[in-house]
């Protein structure tokens, strides 16, 4: 993992342990059902970055005989967990704590504490979320961020950009809650502010969802990757025809290359291996930034088959 992706988390942990604390203090004083809400929030963003280090700890792992590329998917992996933590135990808590709160509203109890600890959540989730921000940045480029969360193969930034994301939002939510109950002195408004972050968190854990499902199932290079490798694999002078070209991301920063691929008829058995090694650095040589795993397959262009066998790796 990227120091900068490790140094988001850790900021990340450490802002929502201490947040959590107060959350949960705070509770005990004021039975702020949104405050209750958030602070199971934070608990389960704590252990969110737990699974994060854990996992990308597990990827590091050298190949086995019976994970014989590796275990970088385990980042994968974990990230899909982090999903189904925030849906289950911040998302739905919330939502049936809220509506529980609903049926058997009571009121604040110094609902000034509720306020000043909600305040000082929001400045420790901005400096986390801004830490996360400036680790994504230089990733994401000239995308916009909601390309870059459906783009990226790094799993654990686009976690915690939407968990501090939804924690600030959640913050926000449970503050305008507690401080129109505190004015009106009704306490359905702080009722609804935890159903209303239980949504929200909903949302996000099924965004995180659908994107490291995606990861986890197997995702091909990105276009300007797949590109570089069809320009690499030709840049060799030995390479006729490329027939077909197949990617897959066994890791962040390892990528599966499967290509069959059309030599210089005139190359004998021993020329035919140094174009291939030849090729292979052209590759390796042309994305230094990744793992390759290579196999180039020698072949003879058929177009009947080639055009059967031909499909577009998913960006």
């Amino acid at each position: 993992m990227a120091t900068g992706s490790r140094r988001a988390i850790y900021a990340a942990l450490a802002a929502n342990l201490g947040i959590a604390i107060a959350k949960f203090a705070g509770y005990l004083f004021t039975h702020s059902a949104s405050l209750l809400a958030e602070a199971v929030h934070s608990m389960a963003d704590t252990g969110n970055q737990v699974l994060l280090l854990w996992g990308s700890s597990a990827a590091t792992r050298a190949p086995s005989p019976t994970h014989p590329f590796g275990y970088g998917r385990e980042r994968f992996f974990w990230s899909f967990v982090v999903a189904l933590v925030l849906f289950s135990l911040g998302g739905l808590f919330a939502i049936v704590h809220g509506v529980e709160k609903l049926g058997h509203a009571q009121p604040l109890n110094e609902a000034r504490w509720a306020v000043g600890i909600l305040v000082l959540g929001l400045l420790l989730e901005a400096a986390s979320l801004r830490t996360a921000v400036m680790a994504a940045r230089p990733l994401k480029g000239n995308r916009s961020w909601w390309t870059f969360v459906r783009q990226t193969k790094n799993p654990e930034l686009p976690v915690v950009l939407l968990e501090d994301l939804g924690a600030l939002l959640g913050l926000l939510i449970a503050l305008i809650g507690v401080v129109l109950t505190l004015l009106t002195g009704d306490p359905t408004y702080d009722a609804g502010a935890s159903i209303v972050i239980g949504g929200l968190l909903a949302l996000i854990a099924g965004v995180l969802a659908v994107e490291m499902k995606s990861l986890l199932i197997g995702e091909g290079a990105h276009p300007r990757h797949l590109e570089t490798i069809h320009t690499a694999l030709q840049a060799t002078g030995d390479v006729q025809r490329i027939i077909h070209v197949r990617t897959q991301h066994i890791g962040p920063d390892e990528l599966l290359v499967g290509a069959k691929v059309e030599f210089e008829s005139t190359l004998d058995f021993e020329q035919l291996t140094h174009a291939i090694d030849r090729t292979e650095a052209k590759l390796r040589e042309a994305l230094p930034q990744l793992e390759l795993t290579i196999y180039l397959e020698p072949d003879v262009y058929e177009p009947q088959i080639a055009t059967g066998a031909v499909a577009t790796d998913r960006s």
